[in-house]
């Protein structure tokens, strides 16, 4: 068993180790769960005194085999959560982050897999990240971004890098979600912003917005 902030910091590793190569910084922790770094080293160090994580100082934070176990636990809980919220009651895709960050610290094993099965097993939850399965199996990632294609080139929606409520309210604004058909029309050469079709709207994004959509076939 271990405590909610426990939990938090596995899956605060978890989520940073998808975009390093090398081991994650007790900085970028801090950063992300708006924490004193000392809280951070703190922390760590209890985590792998747990066997959680591999700690050492300047070579950063790797998950152990049992750590990453349990952080997909805890990422499977809270995206099985989000789908349930926005599918079955209603919520926008922009309110279920929060209320999912309390449900993914409820215990009870049976709960988790009658929620999988109730909502006939999931792949991605309503931004499009994985939905790791009982076995911590995660279905395809989608990593190609739209500031990737090139003028003419299009592609439909897959998932977000930021899932942070205002870019979700602002793709909500611009009719941008799973399943949206994007085509550049046109690259700005002085700050790469994009002109292109959402399902035949005519949109306008910047290259912020553009390396936070991913886009498939």
């Amino acid at each position: 068993m271990f405590t909610q902030s426990e939990e938090n910091y596995l899956k605060a590793i978890f989520h940073l180790q998808q975009d390093v190569d090398g081991g994650v910084s007790t900085s970028s922790i801090s950063e992300l769960l708006q924490t004193k770094a000392a809280s951070v080293t703190e922390m760590v160090k209890k985590l792998a005194d747990k066997k959680l994580v591999h700690y050492q100082k300047y070579y950063g934070v790797h998950l152990t085999e049992s750590g990453r176990a349990h952080a997909l636990t805890i990422v499977r809980k809270h995206r099985l959560w989000e789908c349930f919220l926005v599918d079955r009651l209603n919520f926008n895709w922009d309110e279920v982050h929060e209320v999912a960050e309390q449900l993914e610290h409820i215990k009870s094993a049976k709960l988790v897999e009658e929620l999988d099965k109730f909502l006939e097993h999931p792949l991605y939850d309503p931004h499009g990240d994985p939905i790791p399965d009982a076995d911590g199996n995660l279905p395809k990632r989608f990593k190609k971004k739209l500031s990737e294609l090139k003028t003419g080139e299009q592609g439909v929606c897959k998932g977000f890098k930021d899932d942070s409520s205002a870019f979700l309210k602002f793709l909500a604004k611009q009719d941008i979600g799973l399943g949206t058909a994007i085509k550049v029309l046109n690259i700005e050469a002085f700050d790469e912003s994009v002109t292109a079709l959402a399902d035949q709207k005519e949109i306008s994004l910047s290259k912020t917005a553009t390396n936070n959509i991913y886009v498939g076939n």
